[in-house]
């Protein structure tokens, strides 16, 4: 199996967006960032929090997953050239916990984001996320309201 650099085997730049986005986000093994993240990983998600670390990082999946049961990331499209990764994305969950300021109300939520990888010697060294924020506090304030919350 050819290799890049002195990494682990290559793995394919869809396959690897594919496994960040199936085993981290969507089982909650935050334990697979260590495989698929370089240690000084940087990331901005797609609610605007940034980050540098893979503990970082671990510590932000749980976050959302507490919040949102269900957590879902779904790649609608993807494309790869040379380092680097895009994917049109949409995230969904059901709110179950405080969430953007905002209290649970049991609903499922969802929003489109866009989200830019940049991989080094076979891991994921920078991801940049875009999420519609403006689509999604819409519809939490909507849900909020008639679930009779404040």
């Amino acid at each position: 199996m050819p290799t890049l650099g002195t990494g682990p085997p290559f793995m394919s730049t869809p396959k690897l967006v594919e496994d960040f986005y199936e085993r981290i986000w969507n089982l909650g093994n935050v334990g697979a960032a260590s495989e698929l993240l370089s240690p000084d990983f940087s990331f901005r998600g797609s609610l605007g929090n940034e980050m540098r670390g893979v503990a970082n990082f671990q510590s932000y999946v749980r976050s959302v997953r507490e919040a949102l049961a269900e957590y879902r990331c779904e790649i609608l499209a993807c494309v790869a050239e040379g380092d680097q990764a895009f994917a049109k994305m949409r995230f969904s969950g059901r709110h179950v916990a405080p969430f953007r300021g905002y209290q649970p109300t049991g609903n499922t939520v969802e929003w489109l984001g866009a989200a830019l990888f940049r991989f080094e010697d076979s891991v994921i060294i920078d991801l940049w996320v875009l999420g519609d924020l403006a689509g999604l506090d819409t519809l939490l304030k909507k849900q909020s309201k008639k679930a009779g919350n404040p």
